[in-house]
C-alpha cells in the first residue's frame, strides 16, 4: 500500500475527531474524539518514519500514547467528579463548579 493512502487516513480520522470536539457537548464524547485525533497524530507518525527509514515518529507515537494514557485517567476523574456533583457529563455544567 502506499503511504500516501495511511496519510489520507490519519487526515481523515484527525478531521473525524476535530468534528466531534466541536460539535458533541459530552465530555466523555470530547475525550474519545481527543484520543482519535491523538491516534491520527500517531499514524502520520509512523508513517513519516517509514518514509524516511528511521525510527523516531515510532518514539514520539510512543510517547504520545504514553501521554493519552494519562489525559485519560485524569480527564475521567474530571468527569466523574462533576457527574458525582451535577449528575450530568455535559461541558456546559463544567462552568458552573466555579464559585
Amino acid at each position: 500500500m502506499n503511504p500516501v493512502n495511511y496519510l489520507y487516513l490519519a487526515a481523515l480520522l484527525f478531521t473525524i475527531g476535530a468534528a466531534g470536539v466541536l460539535i458533541r457537548r459530552n465530555a466523555i464524547v470530547i475525550f474519545m474524539c481527543i484520543e482519535l485525533m491523538l491516534n491520527a497524530c500517531n499514524l502520520a507518525f509512523v508513517t513519516f518514519a517509514r518514509l524516511h527509514g528511521n525510527l523516531d515518529g515510532q518514539i514520539i507515537a510512543f510517547f504520545t500514547m504514553v501521554v493519552a494514557a494519562a489525559e485519560v485517567v485524569i480527564g475521567l476523574a474530571i468527569i466523574v467528579s462533576i457527574f458525582r456533583s451535577r449528575h450530568s457529563a455535559s461541558v456546559d455544567d463544567a462552568g458552573l463548579l466555579k464559585l
